[in-house]
């Protein structure tokens, strides 16, 4: 029997990947816009970003997450952002396929830490990533938002 979901990491965005991959940004962020496909193809072909999507066994894309990769002075760094699975098929282990397959790819890398965010509302998601071994650290998270000119 073939597995009900497998994530691949993309390198070309096709426009119908890109329209799924848009749907999913609302049930992700009601105030960011969904990127285009220029957009979603320079994210997929950048060097440091990884761009993981979930596709159902009949080829929906269920879910993504983007994984950047860099090196900075202290070592080789690896952070998770933007994790969504879609809504009507949350609860059906797509999330910790996907976020098990950025840590493999992270620690291929080279990276020793894999860190990630998410808002304590974010009851479900939080319980998945504390089940996949992520600790809570006790940190500061500082944000600095670009000024409008």
């Amino acid at each position: 029997m073939d597995a009900p979901y497998r994530v691949t990491v993309v390198d070309d965005v096709s426009e119908e990947l890109a329209s799924a991959l848009a749907a999913l940004v609302p049930q992700l962020s009601s105030s960011s816009p969904a990127p285009t496909r220029a957009q979603w193809q320079a994210i997929a072909s950048a060097e440091a970003t990884h761009l993981l999507v979930a596709e159902s066994a009949e080829g929906r894309a269920v879910g993504m997450l983007t994984l950047a990769v860099f090196a900075i002075p202290t070592g080789v760094r690896a952070w998770i952002e933007d994790v969504v699975v879609d809504e009507g098929v949350r609860g059906g282990g797509v999330g910790a396929l996907l976020v098990r397959r950025a840590l493999d790819l992270a620690f291929e890398a080279g990276a020793r830490t894999v860190d990630l965010t998410s808002r304590p509302s974010r009851e479900a998601a939080n319980r998945l990533y504390q089940r996949l071994g992520f600790e809570l650290r006790n940190t500061n998270v500082y944000r600095f938002t670009a000024r409008q000119a």
